[in-house]
């Protein structure tokens, strides 16, 4: 089958890739395994999929639902071409990932997709966006919470929200001083959590629960606030701030600023010039 498969992000347990199929009629399907758990967003195109728990068609906004060591077979008989969004996650790893999520009930996917929901669309559109921004280090909270939410859908699991504990909130004080500390390089998400001795879908939860946004998200403010005081207060070169502050990239610095702060960072200095 002609598909190229690009990793864009990995860590312990789990790695998503972009993978581009352009099989089409002629192209005869041949079986494959899931090495790993899998989840995978459809952004392009239509195909069959059929694996242990059954044969779907998949189209875009569905998710494909692969499970562990099993079998599958891909075919374009109705048209040539998609794309996936392919999230994987070693067993131990998504074992995790359901223990954290209340009601889940079983660990193997029973059906082989989601159809397009509207629950999930709005967490797909984030994860295409972070795709076509090349914003990798989104990847590792984005493949967690569209894990929990395809192992909270398939569950029927409903959520059950409770206070966050004392505990609960120091540990996420703690979290947000070493993202402090370590803003200007990288943060893993995987990381913040084996230091509280909690799983990294329980962490993002409680973090999430206690400090109003994400990990990631309040390690971009950081990072953006920093770079506006430096702008503010120094003649520095543009570049180098952005890189100083933690961004591998001007251009998504400079896309980043313009969101928060509602202008380019060049506007930004030039309202406020030095004395």
């Amino acid at each position: 089958m002609a598909a190229t498969t690009r990793v864009l992000a990995s860590g312990a347990g789990w790695h998503v890739a972009d993978v581009i199929c352009t099989a089409g009629a002629g192209d005869r399907p041949f079986e494959e395994a899931h090495q790993d758990f899998c989840v995978a967003a459809v952004t392009g195109g239509t195909f069959r999929y059929r694996a242990q728990q059954g044969t779907a068609m998949l189209a875009p906004g569905s998710l494909l639902l692969g499970n562990s060591g099993t079998c599958y077979e891909c075919g374009h008989e109705h048209g040539s071409g998609d794309r996936c969004l392919s999230f994987h996650f070693r067993p131990a790893y998504m074992e995790r990932i359901v223990a954290g999520v209340p009601g889940a009930r079983a660990l193997t996917f029973e059906a082989p997709r989601l159809p397009p929901l509207p629950t999930l669309a709005p967490l797909l559109a984030e994860a295409e966006a972070a795709r076509e921004m090349a914003d990798t280090e989104a990847f590792e909270e984005l493949s967690l919470r569209i894990a929990a939410a395809t192992v909270a859908t398939v569950s029927n699991a409903t959520p059950v929200r409770r206070a966050p504990s004392r505990r609960d909130q120091k540990r996420v004080a703690e979290a947000v001083r070493r993202i402090e500390l370590d803003a200007d390089g990288p943060v893993s998400l995987s990381a913040l959590a084996d230091e509280t001795a909690t799983s990294p879908y329980h962490f993002l939860r409680t973090f999430r629960q206690v400090a109003g946004m994400t990990p990631y998200q309040f390690l971009l403010r950081t990072r953006l606030h920093r770079a506006a005081v430096r702008l503010r207060l120094s003649n520095d070169a543009i570049s180098a701030i952005a890189f100083d502050t933690g961004f591998n990239d001007l251009s998504t610095f400079n896309r980043r600023f313009r969101r928060v702060m509602g202008e380019t960072p060049g506007n930004y200095r030039a309202r406020w010039p030095s004395g």
